[in-house]
Protein backbone atom coordinates (compact mmCIF):
# COMPACT_ATOMS: atom_id res chain seq x y z
CA UNK A 1 0.00 0.00 0.00
CA UNK A 2 1.05 3.27 -0.75
CA UNK A 3 2.14 6.09 1.97
CA UNK A 4 0.10 9.17 1.51
CA UNK A 5 2.97 12.11 0.85
CA UNK A 6 1.93 15.79 2.02
CA UNK A 7 2.98 18.07 -0.17
CA UNK A 8 2.44 21.70 0.99
CA UNK A 9 3.11 24.43 -1.29
CA UNK A 10 1.69 22.52 -3.66
CA UNK A 11 0.50 24.92 -6.30
CA UNK A 12 3.94 27.09 -5.76
CA UNK A 13 7.36 26.31 -7.08
CA UNK A 14 8.88 24.24 -4.88
CA UNK A 15 5.85 22.29 -4.07
CA UNK A 16 4.80 21.83 -7.87
CA UNK A 17 8.16 20.64 -8.46
CA UNK A 18 8.42 17.74 -6.12
CA UNK A 19 4.58 16.80 -7.06
CA UNK A 20 5.34 16.20 -10.74
CA UNK A 21 8.60 14.83 -9.70
CA UNK A 22 6.88 12.23 -7.84
CA UNK A 23 4.58 11.33 -10.37
CA UNK A 24 6.97 10.93 -13.00
CA UNK A 25 8.91 8.97 -11.38
CA UNK A 26 7.88 5.65 -11.35
CA UNK A 27 9.42 3.96 -8.26
CA UNK A 28 8.51 6.77 -6.28
CA UNK A 29 4.89 6.97 -7.73
CA UNK A 30 4.65 3.51 -6.53
CA UNK A 31 5.95 4.17 -3.15
CA UNK A 32 3.71 7.42 -2.42
CA UNK A 33 0.17 8.58 -2.77
CA UNK A 34 0.07 12.58 -3.05
CA UNK A 35 -1.89 14.78 -1.01
CA UNK A 36 -1.42 17.84 -2.35
CA UNK A 37 -2.03 21.24 0.54
CA UNK A 38 -3.37 24.16 -0.54
CA UNK A 39 -4.76 27.28 1.09
CA UNK A 40 -7.16 27.56 -1.27
CA UNK A 41 -8.24 24.59 -2.93
CA UNK A 42 -10.13 26.58 -5.66
CA UNK A 43 -7.63 28.11 -7.30
CA UNK A 44 -6.85 27.64 -11.26
CA UNK A 45 -3.71 25.73 -10.15
CA UNK A 46 -5.46 23.35 -7.50
CA UNK A 47 -8.13 22.81 -9.87
CA UNK A 48 -5.29 21.76 -12.43
CA UNK A 49 -3.89 19.81 -9.45
CA UNK A 50 -7.28 17.92 -8.93
CA UNK A 51 -7.19 16.00 -11.98
CA UNK A 52 -3.76 14.33 -10.85
CA UNK A 53 -4.20 14.19 -7.17
CA UNK A 54 -5.87 14.83 -3.81
CA UNK A 55 -6.44 18.26 -3.38
CA UNK A 56 -6.90 19.10 0.33
CA UNK A 57 -6.85 22.96 2.15
CA UNK A 58 -4.39 23.32 4.32
CA UNK A 59 -3.37 27.29 6.32
CA UNK A 60 -1.37 27.01 9.04
CA UNK A 61 -3.31 29.89 10.94
CA UNK A 62 -5.97 27.44 11.41
CA UNK A 63 -5.04 24.20 13.08
CA UNK A 64 -8.40 22.49 12.35
CA UNK A 65 -7.61 22.71 8.24
CA UNK A 66 -4.08 21.34 9.44
CA UNK A 67 -5.29 18.42 11.15
CA UNK A 68 -7.73 17.04 9.20
CA UNK A 69 -4.82 17.71 5.69
CA UNK A 70 -2.56 15.87 7.36
CA UNK A 71 -4.35 12.98 9.13
CA UNK A 72 -2.84 9.56 7.59
CA UNK A 73 0.06 10.72 6.00
CA UNK A 74 3.15 9.17 6.54
CA UNK A 75 5.48 11.61 4.92
CA UNK A 76 5.35 15.41 4.58
CA UNK A 77 7.31 17.93 2.63
CA UNK A 78 6.45 21.30 4.27
CA UNK A 79 7.85 24.63 3.47
CA UNK A 80 6.70 27.68 5.01
CA UNK A 81 6.30 31.46 3.62
CA UNK A 82 8.02 34.34 4.37
CA UNK A 83 6.32 37.01 6.79
CA UNK A 84 8.38 40.38 5.91
CA UNK A 85 6.49 42.78 9.40
CA UNK A 86 8.32 43.35 11.82
CA UNK A 87 7.75 40.33 13.81
CA UNK A 88 7.96 38.29 10.37
CA UNK A 89 10.86 35.93 11.50
CA UNK A 90 8.61 34.40 14.67
CA UNK A 91 5.74 34.46 12.03
CA UNK A 92 7.16 31.88 10.06
CA UNK A 93 8.97 29.76 12.78
CA UNK A 94 5.09 29.31 14.03
CA UNK A 95 4.11 28.11 11.11
CA UNK A 96 6.91 25.19 10.77
CA UNK A 97 6.15 24.61 14.45
CA UNK A 98 2.43 24.55 13.71
CA UNK A 99 3.11 22.09 10.76
CA UNK A 100 5.66 19.80 12.50
CA UNK A 101 2.97 19.71 15.67
CA UNK A 102 0.16 18.40 14.13
CA UNK A 103 2.46 15.92 11.86
CA UNK A 104 3.35 14.71 15.63
CA UNK A 105 0.11 14.46 17.00
CA UNK A 106 -1.22 13.07 13.70
CA UNK A 107 1.24 9.87 13.45
CA UNK A 108 3.90 10.72 10.52
CA UNK A 109 6.50 9.54 10.67
CA UNK A 110 8.99 11.82 8.44
CA UNK A 111 9.52 15.13 7.73
CA UNK A 112 11.17 17.30 4.39
CA UNK A 113 11.65 20.48 5.75
CA UNK A 114 12.26 23.34 2.81
CA UNK A 115 14.61 25.32 5.23
CA UNK A 116 17.59 27.44 4.63
CA UNK A 117 21.00 29.19 6.53
CA UNK A 118 21.14 30.56 9.64
CA UNK A 119 22.10 33.88 8.21
CA UNK A 120 23.17 35.36 11.52
CA UNK A 121 24.63 32.07 13.06
CA UNK A 122 27.02 31.80 10.31
CA UNK A 123 28.22 35.59 10.39
CA UNK A 124 28.30 35.24 13.80
CA UNK A 125 26.12 37.69 14.62
CA UNK A 126 26.81 40.32 11.68
CA UNK A 127 23.87 40.18 9.43
CA UNK A 128 20.40 40.11 11.44
CA UNK A 129 18.01 41.37 9.25
CA UNK A 130 17.40 38.41 7.03
CA UNK A 131 14.72 36.75 8.80
CA UNK A 132 12.76 34.51 6.05
CA UNK A 133 16.68 32.78 6.01
CA UNK A 134 16.89 32.83 9.79
CA UNK A 135 13.10 32.09 10.68
CA UNK A 136 13.66 28.96 8.37
CA UNK A 137 16.90 27.68 10.23
CA UNK A 138 15.21 28.09 13.46
CA UNK A 139 12.39 25.85 12.71
CA UNK A 140 14.94 23.48 10.97
CA UNK A 141 16.54 22.95 14.58
CA UNK A 142 13.59 22.68 16.41
CA UNK A 143 12.27 19.81 13.57
CA UNK A 144 15.44 18.20 14.47
CA UNK A 145 14.52 18.35 18.03
CA UNK A 146 11.33 16.00 17.73
CA UNK A 147 10.62 12.99 17.65
CA UNK A 148 10.32 12.02 13.96
CA UNK A 149 12.56 11.26 10.98
CA UNK A 150 13.51 14.24 8.84
CA UNK A 151 16.21 15.38 6.67
CA UNK A 152 15.84 19.15 5.15
CA UNK A 153 15.96 20.59 1.35
CA UNK A 154 18.03 24.14 1.44
CA UNK A 155 17.43 25.83 -1.92
CA UNK A 156 19.83 28.04 -3.25
CA UNK A 157 19.14 31.34 -5.40
CA UNK A 158 16.27 30.47 -7.84
CA UNK A 159 16.69 30.55 -11.33
CA UNK A 160 13.41 31.91 -12.15
CA UNK A 161 13.96 35.22 -9.70
CA UNK A 162 15.90 36.70 -12.81
CA UNK A 163 12.18 37.28 -14.13
CA UNK A 164 10.17 37.13 -11.01
CA UNK A 165 12.07 40.21 -9.07
CA UNK A 166 12.47 42.94 -12.08
CA UNK A 167 13.80 45.38 -9.82
CA UNK A 168 17.16 43.33 -9.48
CA UNK A 169 17.39 42.90 -13.58
CA UNK A 170 20.11 44.65 -15.71
CA UNK A 171 19.00 48.25 -17.03
CA UNK A 172 19.88 49.80 -20.42
CA UNK A 173 22.79 52.51 -20.26
CA UNK A 174 22.78 55.19 -22.29
CA UNK A 175 25.08 53.99 -24.58
CA UNK A 176 23.03 50.60 -24.94
CA UNK A 177 24.69 48.27 -23.06
CA UNK A 178 22.88 46.46 -20.08
CA UNK A 179 24.43 47.21 -16.67
CA UNK A 180 23.59 44.53 -13.48
CA UNK A 181 24.73 46.44 -10.49
CA UNK A 182 24.96 45.54 -7.30
CA UNK A 183 26.69 46.44 -4.11
CA UNK A 184 29.33 43.04 -4.38
CA UNK A 185 32.30 41.78 -5.46
CA UNK A 186 32.19 40.45 -9.11
CA UNK A 187 33.45 37.25 -7.61
CA UNK A 188 30.83 36.91 -5.43
CA UNK A 189 29.44 33.13 -6.18
CA UNK A 190 25.54 32.62 -6.20
CA UNK A 191 24.28 28.95 -5.81
CA UNK A 192 21.53 28.78 -8.80
CA UNK A 193 18.65 26.27 -8.68
CA UNK A 194 15.76 25.72 -11.51
CA UNK A 195 13.07 25.57 -8.94
CA UNK A 196 10.75 24.73 -10.76
CA UNK A 197 12.32 22.02 -12.78
CA UNK A 198 14.61 20.24 -9.91
CA UNK A 199 13.62 20.91 -6.74
CA UNK A 200 11.75 17.64 -6.58
CA UNK A 201 15.00 15.96 -7.95
CA UNK A 202 16.59 16.87 -4.46
CA UNK A 203 13.43 15.88 -2.70
CA UNK A 204 13.12 12.75 -4.72
CA UNK A 205 16.32 11.44 -3.68
CA UNK A 206 15.39 11.56 -0.06
CA UNK A 207 11.82 9.96 -0.33
CA UNK A 208 13.62 7.31 -2.94
CA UNK A 209 16.39 6.59 0.67
CA UNK A 210 14.94 8.24 3.08
CA UNK A 211 16.73 6.46 5.63
CA UNK A 212 20.32 7.22 4.03
CA UNK A 213 19.20 10.88 4.31
CA UNK A 214 17.55 10.94 7.30
CA UNK A 215 19.39 14.28 8.87
CA UNK A 216 21.10 15.03 6.28
CA UNK A 217 20.48 18.63 4.29
CA UNK A 218 20.72 19.09 0.56
CA UNK A 219 22.51 22.84 -0.30
CA UNK A 220 20.28 22.01 -3.38
CA UNK A 221 21.68 24.07 -6.40
CA UNK A 222 22.84 23.00 -10.11
CA UNK A 223 26.58 24.87 -9.54
CA UNK A 224 28.43 28.40 -8.11
CA UNK A 225 28.29 31.02 -10.60
CA UNK A 226 30.17 34.26 -9.79
CA UNK A 227 27.78 37.35 -10.69
CA UNK A 228 30.78 37.79 -14.09
CA UNK A 229 29.84 33.76 -14.82
CA UNK A 230 25.83 35.27 -14.59
CA UNK A 231 26.27 38.39 -16.85
CA UNK A 232 28.39 36.28 -19.43
CA UNK A 233 25.64 33.96 -19.43
CA UNK A 234 23.10 35.98 -20.19
CA UNK A 235 24.88 38.04 -22.54
CA UNK A 236 25.20 34.90 -24.65
CA UNK A 237 21.24 33.86 -24.07
CA UNK A 238 19.84 37.25 -25.07
CA UNK A 239 22.62 38.15 -27.76
CA UNK A 240 23.12 41.76 -25.60
CA UNK A 241 26.15 43.38 -23.98
CA UNK A 242 25.62 42.40 -20.19
CA UNK A 243 28.18 44.51 -17.95
CA UNK A 244 28.66 44.05 -13.93
CA UNK A 245 29.14 47.16 -12.26
CA UNK A 246 29.89 47.01 -8.49
CA UNK A 247 28.07 50.44 -6.46
CA UNK A 248 27.97 51.75 -3.28
CA UNK A 249 25.96 50.32 -0.92
CA UNK A 250 23.74 52.98 -0.44
CA UNK A 251 22.99 53.50 -4.20
CA UNK A 252 22.18 50.09 -4.29
CA UNK A 253 19.54 50.20 -1.11
CA UNK A 254 17.92 52.81 -3.01
CA UNK A 255 17.17 50.72 -5.75
CA UNK A 256 15.38 48.21 -4.60
CA UNK A 257 11.74 49.47 -3.56
CA UNK A 258 11.00 46.85 -0.64
CA UNK A 259 13.07 44.74 1.86
CA UNK A 260 15.93 46.78 0.80
CA UNK A 261 17.78 45.93 4.08
CA UNK A 262 16.38 42.23 3.97
CA UNK A 263 18.22 42.13 0.12
CA UNK A 264 21.33 44.26 1.04
CA UNK A 265 22.69 42.09 4.09
CA UNK A 266 21.53 38.81 2.72
CA UNK A 267 23.82 39.87 -0.51
CA UNK A 268 26.83 41.31 1.59
CA UNK A 269 26.15 38.11 3.87
CA UNK A 270 26.76 35.75 0.69
CA UNK A 271 29.98 37.90 -0.67
CA UNK A 272 31.79 37.58 2.77
CA UNK A 273 30.44 34.28 3.98
CA UNK A 274 28.91 31.91 1.24
CA UNK A 275 25.36 31.42 0.60
CA UNK A 276 25.71 28.49 2.48
CA UNK A 277 28.72 29.04 4.60
CA UNK A 278 32.53 28.39 3.70
CA UNK A 279 31.44 25.32 2.91
CA UNK A 280 29.30 26.07 -0.39
CA UNK A 281 30.91 24.74 -2.56
CA UNK A 282 31.98 21.38 -1.25
CA UNK A 283 27.96 21.60 0.22
CA UNK A 284 26.63 21.95 -3.45
CA UNK A 285 28.47 19.43 -5.03
CA UNK A 286 27.35 16.50 -2.48
CA UNK A 287 23.89 17.80 -3.11
CA UNK A 288 24.62 17.58 -6.81
CA UNK A 289 26.03 14.09 -6.32
CA UNK A 290 23.11 12.40 -4.86
CA UNK A 291 20.55 13.98 -6.41
CA UNK A 292 17.94 11.94 -8.22
CA UNK A 293 18.40 13.28 -12.10
CA UNK A 294 20.21 15.56 -14.30
CA UNK A 295 20.31 18.90 -13.11
CA UNK A 296 19.58 22.17 -15.37
CA UNK A 297 22.42 25.31 -16.06
CA UNK A 298 22.07 28.34 -15.94
CA UNK A 299 22.66 28.43 -20.37
CA UNK A 300 20.21 25.68 -20.70
CA UNK A 301 17.63 27.64 -18.18
CA UNK A 302 18.01 30.82 -20.05
CA UNK A 303 17.65 28.92 -23.31
CA UNK A 304 14.31 27.23 -22.06
CA UNK A 305 12.65 30.08 -20.59
CA UNK A 306 14.07 33.37 -23.02
CA UNK A 307 14.78 36.61 -20.88
CA UNK A 308 14.26 39.19 -22.86
CA UNK A 309 15.84 42.37 -22.48
CA UNK A 310 13.59 45.84 -24.45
Amino acid sequence: MSNILAVFGATGQQGGSVISHVLNDPELAQKYKIRAITRDVNSTKAQQLKEKVEVVRGDVFKPASLETALTGTHTIFAMTTPSLGPDGLEIEYNSAKAIADVAIQKGAQYIIFSTLPSVSEISGGKYTRVSPFDAKAKAEQYIRSLPIKSAFFSAGSFMENFKSQAFLHPQKAPDGTWVMARHLSPKTQFPLIDAVGDSGKFVGAILAQPDKYEGKTFCAATALYSLEDIVAIMSKATGKTIVYKQIPLDEFKKSIPFMADIFAEGFSYMDEFGYFGPESEKLVAWAGENARGRLSTLEEYLEEHPFNLE
